[in-house]
This record gives C-alpha cells, structure tokens and sequence, in this order.
C-alpha cells in the first residue's frame, strides 16, 4: 500500500511545473496536465483498491458495517 501512496505522491509533484504553465495559458501543458491527471486518478484508485484489500485481511467480519 505504501508503494502505491508513493506512487500517487510522486505524480502529483511531478505535475506541479505543467500545471503553473497551463494556468499560463501554456496549451501544451495543459494536455499533459490532463494525461497526468488521469494518471493520478488512476493511482488513487489502487491506493484505494489496498486500503480495502489490508482492511478486509486485517478485520475480516469486524470491517463490516453493523446494521
């Protein structure tokens, strides 16, 4: 899990410098910002995917919600 969170950290610090150039007005940043930008989601999604994976191990029925 921690390899995907830094995974994820790392693409949004790698997007900081395009994303100053699109607010620019910079068009081609502003494409590589989008790409990077599905890229994140991407990631967040597989660090969301491990966190319910190491609950779900980890609690077993206790990760349940009462009803």
């Amino acid at each position: 899990m921690l390899e995907s969170y830094e995974a994820l950290k790392n693409l949004v610090i790698s997007a900081e410098d395009d994303v100053r150039k699109a607010a620019g007005g910079n068009k081609a940043a502003g494409t590589r910002v989008r790409k990077l930008m599905q890229e994140i989601k991407n990631s967040a999604q597989a660090v969301r995917v491990k966190v319910l994976e190491t609950r779900e191990t980890e609690g077993g029925d206790a990760a349940k919600p009462q009803a």
